[in-house]
């Protein structure tokens, strides 16, 4: 799909400005792409959704109703052939509320955590805020493409202290899309030194068309007893302001700990709108879906491309095959520059060109040489960001 064919739903104007937009509280003519939630309007049914709840009048207190567990499982079994019990899916205000009351519930204080940086950032804060310690496995990258160390990352399960592994599948922000085969090793390895798996899948309903996500839990039923899996309808359906998210969990004992865990820490009760988005998104918003896909790919294609025409030996695209998110290898310019990271560039591109982006350094110190850039937007504002990108890269290296 080219840059120039056009999707009305998704590529015609839609005014963010006056909102209250965290992405948007920006300065006149700067062009945010950094944050990651979408400039598109959410799909249609949940707007009639949400306007068929606003109409009642009244806002109290909300249960949450069989409807929505149903969806969530059906949701589950059909995309990803995941065969999820109702009675195991608990409701949450977030994933990362979620998260962050799983490090205190699975975990005592001083305890390791590991994480495979570069990665959300987020996931950082959940567990040194919560008076744990992180232990990085960092992703080897070489020739353009990241994998798992499997050695590193026994050594540090194997640690006495580590009792929980947080996984980002897929994985955020290189988009990798981990294999059955890397998951089952996962599995395999902390299931061998008692380590219990946080999965946050809050981006796999964005993988590249043709692609099928696999859940951690779905590898096999080792993968299934030892893990969370965490996610969300906000990626996907840009619904991140509505606070509608959950979790699921097979195995008896965690899920009692991890349920006493959200309703002690008071993430486990829904406003008024997050119940009726969900059931809306995962019953009738598969087709809008999968145009959205399209659009991601459409967009990631565009900027890859030019990227490789405009800037060769500078910044390139990292291949990825899910989120709507672009990770910039900025290596080569850095070479030109004699520089170690990309901050002072991500400065430079704020204030001459108005583009604003992520530092990959927050990700990790082995992203200390990229760029993150959210792509989830118009095309025009693609074409648009992608040209500030070129020419700020230019500018710099001249500078």
């Amino acid at each position: 799909m080219d840059i120039n064919e056009r999707i009305p739903a998704f590529d015609d104007a839609v005014d963010r400005t006056s909102i209250c937009s965290m992405k948007w509280d920006v300065a006149e003519g700067e062009l945010p792409m950094w944050v990651a939630d979408m400039d598109f309007a959410t799909a249609p049914c949940i707007v009639e959704a949400l306007r068929q709840r606003v109409s009642n009048g009244t806002f109290g207190y909300t249960d949450v109703p069989p409807t929505w567990n149903a969806a969530v499982a059906q949701w589950w079994g059909t995309r990803y052939g995941m065969s999820v019990e109702q009675s195991h899916i608990t409701f949450t205000t977030g994933v990362i509320p979620a998260i962050s009351s799983l490090v205190r519930s699975l975990t005592n204080v001083a305890e390791k955590v590991v994480i495979q940086p570069p990665v959300y950032n987020i996931f950082t804060n959940s567990i040194v805020n919560n008076g744990r310690r992180v232990l990085n496995n960092p992703l080897r990258y070489v020739d353009g493409a990241y994998s798992m160390d499997f050695a590193d990352l026994e050594r540090k399960l194997s640690d006495p202290l580590t009792r929980l592994m947080i996984l980002c599948n897929p994985q955020n922000p290189s988009g990798n899309v981990w294999s059955a085969d890397d998951l089952a090793r996962i599995g395999e390895l902390c299931a061998r030194h008692d380590v219990t798996v946080i999965s946050d899948e809050v981006h796999c309903d964005i993988v590249r068309p043709g692609m099928v996500h696999t859940p951690f839990a779905a590898v096999n039923d080792l993968n299934r007893s030892i893990c969370v899996t965490c996610s969300s309808p906000s990626k996907a359906f840009n619904v991140a302001g509505l606070q509608s998210a959950y979790f699921i969990c097979d195995d008896e004992g965690i899920r009692a700990r991890a349920v006493r865990g959200v309703n002690t820490d008071e993430v486990a009760e829904p406003n008024d709108f997050a119940v009726f988005s969900t059931i809306a998104a995962y019953t009738q918003g598969a087709a809008w879906l999968e145009q959205l896909r399209r659009v991601v790919q459409r967009n990631k294609d565009h900027v890859m491309e030019r990227l490789k025409r405009d800037c060769p030996g500078l910044i390139r695209m990292v291949p990825s095959d899910a989120t709507y998110l672009a990770w910039i290898d900025c290596s080569g310019l850095l070479e030109h520059t004699g520089e170690r990271t990309a901050e002072r560039l991500c400065t430079y591109l704020r204030e001459h060109t108005g583009l604003v982006l992520s530092y990959g350094g927050i990700y990790g110190a082995n992203g200390e040489r990229f760029l993150r850039m959210n792509l989830g937007t118009r095309a025009d504002l693609v074409i648009d960001g992608t040209a500030r990108l070129i020419d700020g890269t230019h500018g710099y290296l001249n500078a």
